[in-house]
């Protein structure tokens, strides 16, 4: 076995190497850029070496740096964990080489199933069903187009050496055909080193359900069951889920036995994944592989009960497989969600800055429940421009799918997150939708489901009695806390009345309390009670409360006159008021918002790498103004209505903050 493996990637996953190398006894490496250098990743390694400049193409995707640190650290082996040069054969290549093991697939099995191209041929010859598509290289936009037209739209643009989401396009008509090829190729170029794209039908409707294998050099290979991938955002998945809530048990026998037996046509070993789209009638057809570890591996290691990182690397070691295809079971169900750095509510543009609050749910396993959080951040910690926006990986794990969904929620509402904008009220709203309660979900979930975006949740009314009996009884305790300290009575409680109106989601309901030691009972107009107890200490930023004989937990924000709230995807500002308090909020007038229709800002921080008009021209509803870059993602700003520029504040190669203006119209 190892003694020293360098890890060649960065962070949540470099963490979840190190976690398994030090439960194995094997010391570890850890490389940094100079954004990274007091990253969580760093910390946790047993030693770690600068490899230079942020950017990804200067510093964690140079190879001969990668390779200069293994020779500086001694390291026997490397784990190239995803993205980055996990599925690069010139640095497989490179190890081998210089004798240094790769914890991974051979050179061979990544060139053929690591590029998708030739990927897909092999898959077609092995008798794989495939999508339809162009297989050859494209040159320019104008042969896109011409593909694109033979196949027929819609079509999907993708990088060769993709993954992950980036340099994926779907285009609809000729004009976004072109203008996808050319943003495809320069997000492969920039994430992969590597702009080559190719052109394949686009299956609406479909599922994304990929299959899990493992082999090893003495002729095993096994599949360990499947993954539900359908919820997916702009080709990059947030939600995943072991087993499918889809398949049934012949076709998981079938798609399984069909990875495998591509596997071993390319003399694969280690952990790999073949992916398929299932359409409503479970025919499958291949996708693609990826030749390496797949940012969803928790799930399946939780149903499962194998290290699939343990498992690479024992196979690297020349170790034979100690499971057999029958000892694979599927022991209930694990669900995990993606926690972005991207704001929902500015259409899941990426945020950066630092994290002024991060406390994750607290790690926990037993009979029932486990929850488990893979992360590569700490508090204070700075989420970078340079890199992949993801922030952690919140998994849950019941007996069945809907205590899995339920432990999900709670441990997303337990979350704590403060300095950028991110997802987490996007992933609470998606497990309380109905479509994903019910385990009837495409990849066209998001844009069907949310085709304006995400402006948070509605609570029902129902719910809305729930947070206002909390906030009400949350209040009273806040009440005579502020009464004791003001020394004003000596009997504190008498100060504190009983009547309250709570404001919520544009809703008064007015309540009246009576408290006793274990809590409080809330009346609402209507004669509804809900009984609420809580151990919540004015100042605490999470309350756990019991509310109607249900658990509900809130993260709290103090507000004049109430609170801000947070639950179950809802952020709500909530007034708890006297009754003549309340009279008096409603002839409040509202602030008007400031105007900003006639400028073009920044809604994101980013780079600004292209501007497409100048001062003085007159553009169109639609039309592109400028392309920012920001997390190794091209986003296109277009014009919202027809306008003529007259003024041009940024150009290219400009660093922007979030709602700075970058043009003005007239």
């Amino acid at each position: 076995m190892f003694k020293k493996i360098l890890i060649a990637n960065r962070g949540e996953i470099a963490c979840r190497v190190i976690k398994t190398a030090r439960k194995m006894g094997i010391a570890t490496v850890a490389i940094y850029s100079d954004a990274d250098r007091d990253a969580l990743h760093v910390q946790m390694a047993d030693e770690a070496i600068h490899i230079g400049p942020a950017p990804a193409n200067q510093s964690y995707i140079v190879i001969d740096k990668v390779m200069d640190a293994i020779r500086q650290s001694g390291a026997e082996a490397v784990h190239p964990g995803y993205g980055f040069l996990s599925e690069n054969p010139k640095f497989a290549a490179a190890l081998d080489e210089a004798g240094v093991a790769f914890i991974g697939p051979p050179k061979g099995a990544i060139e053929a199933m690591g590029d998708k191209i030739t990927s897909k041929k092999l898959a077609d010859e092995a008798g794989v069903s495939t999508v339809p598509g162009h297989m050859g290289l494209i040159e320019d936009a104008d042969e896109a187009v011409k593909i694109a037209q033979d196949i027929g739209y819609p079509v999907m643009i993708k990088a060769s050496a993709g993954g992950g989401g980036k340099g994926m396009r779907i285009a609809w008509n000729d004009a976004e055909a072109r203008e996808g090829f050319q943003s495809s190729k320069n997000e492969a170029a920039s994430s992969f080193g590597d702009d080559r794209i190719f052109i394949e039908k686009f299956v609406t409707q479909p599922r994304h359900i990929e299959i899990q294998v493992l082999a090893d050099a003495h002729g095993n290979t096994i599949y360990l069951n499947e993954r539900e991938c359908s919820i997916q955002r702009r080709n990059q998945k947030v939600i995943e889920e072991a087993p499918s809530p889809f398949l049934d048990e012949k076709t998981r026998k079938a798609m399984g036995k069909q990875a495998c037996d591509l596997a071993e046509a390319v003399g694969y070993t280690s952990a790999g994944t073949v992916e398929f789209i299932v359409d409503g009638d479970k025919n499958f057809y291949f996708l693609e592989m990826n030749t390496r570890l797949q940012v969803e591996h928790p799930v399946t290691e939780l149903i499962t009960g194998i290290d699939l990182v343990e498992q690479m690397i024992r196979v690297a070691a020349g170790e034979k497989l100690s499971i057999s295809q029958k000892d694979v079971g599927i022991n209930g169900w694990a669900i995990e969600s993606r926690l972005y750095a991207e704001d929902p509510y500015r259409g899941f543009l990426p945020s950066i800055g630092r994290l002024s609050r991060y406390r994750p749910p607290a790690e926990l396993q037993d009979d029932r429940h486990i929850v488990r959080n893979d992360t590569g951040v700490y508090e204070g910690g700075e989420i970078s421009m340079y890199y992949d926006p993801m922030i952690a990986k919140l998994c849950t794990w019941a007996p069945d799918r809907a205590q899995a969904i339920e432990a999900m929620r709670v441990a997303l509402d337990s979350f704590e997150l403060e300095g950028i904008g991110h997802n987490l009220p996007f992933l609470s709203a998606v497990m309380d939708h109905p479509k994903f309660v019910s385990g009837d979900m495409t990849t066209a979930f998001i844009g069907e489901e949310y085709p304006d975006g995400f402006d948070g949740v509605q609570l029902s009314d129902h719910a809305l009695r729930r947070v206002a009996s909390a906030a009400a009884a949350m209040n009273r305790v806040a009440e005579i806390r502020r009464t004791r300290l003001s020394g004003r009575m000596d009997n504190h409680e008498r100060k504190v009345g009983r009547d309250w109106v709570v404001l919520a989601q544009n809703v008064e309901m007015p309540v009246t309390i009576d408290a006793d030691r274990d809590g409080a009972t809330v009346r609402h107009e209507d004669g509804t009670e809900m009984r609420v107890t809580s151990d919540w200490v004015p100042g605490q930023p999470l309350a756990r409360l019991t509310v109607d004989g249900a658990p509900l937990v809130l993260k709290i924000g103090r507000e004049t006159g109430g609170y801000r709230i947070r639950t179950r995807g809802a952020d709500l500002s909530v007034r708890v008021y006297s009754p003549r308090q309340a009279e008096l909020a409603r002839h409040m007038p509202e602030k008007a918002e400031a105007d900003t229709s006639k400028m073009l800002l920044c809604p994101m921080p980013g780079l600004l790498v292209k501007l497409d008009v100048e001062e003085g021209e007159a553009v169109e509803q639609g039309q592109a103004l400028c392309t920012i870059e920001a997390m190794k993602m091209e986003n296109i700003l277009r014009a919202e209505r027809k306008g003529i520029v007259s003024k041009i504040n940024a150009g290219p190669g400009d660093s922007l903050a979030v709602d700075e203006v970058i043009l003005e119209f007239e």
